[in-house]
């Protein structure tokens, strides 16, 4: 009988690090951010931003937290069902637990239908553009799964998919679309399908064996590493755009500077030649990026 443990260890739910900052992002901006520049009063600005009083702010929250987790359980048990014969054949992924036999395949695709239940339980509570979009959004990160099979911009699908929650998050208190959360979710595109680039370094010969696609398998390993680092100056690009649309303040800047400073450290410990530090880039590198870049944006926000 799976356990808990089991359940959260398929999904990787460490690995929640990377989105869920950008959600916590997208939220923020949707409570704090001021459009109204003559207007400072922080009550005024949220009720003439969002005319929500703080106990609706905290439902909704709650609900995105909802979302997020579950949107992210459905599309990683998803992808751990679909590729399960896949990795059992790859030395790196048998020990998975569909695999090794912890959890039967039947049982990861029940718990991708109630995640996605769930989810969609969870933004008919939070708002009608949400829950009209809730499809899509699932569209969205349960198709990544089978773009292995046929493209190699399979890593772009997969950062599309992660993009949502900053926007999803400020529509959740909002209601609408704006530019300047647009820009967190495309600095969150490139930042995860460059990072996703050098973890696909590692099986470039076992997909090679499978014909499977990837970007390091169709252009070598030297030349993904450029392909990955090209995709993280745009992510760079979209994050200091973003800065300057919202006039932010010094804080912001402060965690600019930690977010591009983590891309360039990930990019100086990975060589086409040496993969022994990919694990440490993939999770440490870009877990400090998000986490650390989310707290100084939210703080910045706030101070406005």
């Amino acid at each position: 009988m799976p356990t808990v443990k089991n359940y959260l260890s398929l999904v990787k739910f460490s690995h929640t690090i990377f989105a869920l900052p950008f959600a916590m992002i997208g939220f923020t901006l949707g409570v704090f951010y001021n459009p109204y520049p003559n207007v400072t009063s922080l009550d005024k600005v949220i009720d003439l931003g969002t005319g929500l009083p703080f106990k609706e702010l905290g439902v909704k929250l709650f609900l995105v937290l909802i979302c997020m987790v579950t949107a992210r359980s459905a599309a990683m048990a998803f992808n751990r069902y679909l590729d399960r014969s896949f990795d059992a054949k790859n030395p790196r992924t048998a020990i998975r637990e569909i695999p090794r036999g912890i959890i039967s395949p039947n049982s990861a695709l029940r718990f991708v239908i109630v995640n996605c239940i769930l989810f969609v339980a969870a933004t008919f509570f939070i708002n009608r553009i949400c829950f009209y979009l809730s499809p899509v959004a699932l569209f969205v990160v349960l198709f990544y799964s089978y773009t292995k099979r046929f493209t190699p911009l399979c890593h772009l699908v997969l950062g599309l998919g992660l993009s949502l929650a900053p926007i999803g998050a400020f529509l959740a208190v909002t209601g609408k679309f704006e530019v300047l959360p647009l820009l967190f979710s495309f600095a969150v595109i490139f930042w995860v399908s460059g990072f996703d680039i050098i973890y696909a370094l590692q099986d470039v010969d076992f997909d090679n064996s499978q014909n499977l696609y990837s970007i390091p398998t169709a252009v070598g390993k030297s030349k993904a590493l450029r392909v990955s680092e090209l995709l993280h100056v745009i992510s760079s690009g979209c994050v200091i755009a973003a800065g300057l649309l919202g006039s932010f303040h010094w804080l912001y800047w402060i965690g600019i500077a930690v977010f591009v400073g983590m891309l360039l450290y990930q990019h100086s410990i990975v060589k086409p030649t040496d993969l022994s530090k990919v694990n440490i880039a993939f999770m440490t590198a870009n877990g400090i990026a998000s986490v650390v870049f989310a707290l100084f944006v939210i703080a910045d926000l706030m101070a406005l």
